[in-house]
C-alpha cells in the first residue's frame, strides 16, 4: 500500500463522515434554516473529499469528470438552498425572531408599501 492509497482512504473516509454529520445534522436541527445549513455546506463538503479521494485512485479523464461533478455541486447547491429559505421564509416556516439580521423581510416590506 502507497501513500497515495492512505491519502485516498483518509478524504473518502472523512468526505462520508461529512456527509454522515450533515444528515443527522438534517434530521436533528429544529428550523429550516439550520436544517439547510446541515443540508448543504457538510454535504458538499464530504462529497469533494470523496471525490478528490477517488480521483487520485482514477486517471486524468476520469478525475477530469469527478471534477466537473464537484464543480456542478459546488455551484447548484448555495442557489437551492437560497431559493428554498427563501420560500420558507414567505411560507413563515422560518421564525423571525431568531434571525439576526432579516434583510428579506425589510425587502419584502418595501415592496409591501411601495406596491399599495
Amino acid at each position: 500500500m502507497n501513500w497515495i492509497d492512505v491519502v485516498s482512504a483518509v478524504l473518502m473516509i472523512g468526505g462520508a463522515l461529512s456527509c454522515l454529520l450533515g444528515a443527522i445534522g438534517l434530521l436533528s436541527f429544529p428550523d429550516v434554516a439550520a436544517r439547510l445549513q446541515a443540508a448543504t455546506k457538510p454535504q458538499t463538503l464530504g462529497l469533494i473529499l470523496v471525490l478528490i479521494g477517488a480521483a487520485l485512485q482514477l486517471g486524468f479523464p476520469e478525475a477530469l469528470a469527478l471534477a466537473l461533478v464537484g464543480l456542478f455541486q459546488m455551484l447548484t447547491a448555495p442557489i437551492v438552498a437560497q431559493l428554498v429559505g427563501r420560500a420558507a421564509y414567505r411560507a413563515d416556516s422560518i421564525r423571525r425572531d431568531t434571525l439576526v439580521i432579516d434583510e428579506l423581510g425589510e425587502r419584502l416590506d418595501r415592496e409591501r408599501g411601495s406596491a399599495s
